[in-house]
């Protein structure tokens, strides 16, 4: 009888952090991607790069938000005997997590594309309005110290009173 509460237990923990699962993957996350081509590439292979993941981001439900062409830059150090590559930035958002990996798929097989980063940007904004949330309760449950010597801010300062001119 105790084996089988305790199975029913883990069973009912096991259903909850399921259904937990289930709703962070029906939620839209945003991910940054930003890839580096040869120096030398030309501008039409650059656009038929972005169009294949533009196209491929579309066939798995996800939606592009913004493509920049930042150009040509400096390198911080020699990526694939290169000192500078043509950098392209992307916004991603999706409900799912298969479509990052096909574009990085898409990315590695290519042959201009000489490194590529994506980086989920969800999770550190719910991690820095969860933060801000934190700072808030703390602050409203204590007043703030004042500094030594300073005054106190809600107390006007006392004003004198001028006695009244006798008239003689």
């Amino acid at each position: 009888m105790m084996q089988g509460a305790k199975t029913w237990r883990q069973l009912k923990k096991f259903e909850k952090r399921e259904s937990k699962n289930m709703e962070a993957n029906t939620d839209e996350r945003v991910y940054d991607l930003i890839f580096i081509c040869r120096p030398a590439t030309p501008e039409e292979e650059v656009n038929k790069i972005v169009a294949t993941l533009e196209h491929s981001t579309g066939e798995h439900g996800g939606k592009i938000e913004k493509t920049e062409r930042w150009g040509t830059r400096r390198l911080a150090y020699r990526v694939a005997k290169h000192r500078e590559g043509f950098f392209v930035y992307m916004v991603v958002k999706s409900t799912q997590g298969d479509l990052i990996k096909e574009l990085e798929r898409r990315l590695k097989v290519s042959d201009p594309v000489i490194k590529y980063q994506t980086i989920r940007l969800d999770e550190e904004l719910k991690r820095q309005q969860k933060l801000g949330k934190h700072r808030e309760r703390r602050a409203s449950r204590r007043p703030r110290k004042q500094a030594p010597g300073a005054p106190a801010p809600s107390a006007p300062p006392p004003q004198q009173q001028v006695p009244a001119a006798t008239a003689e």
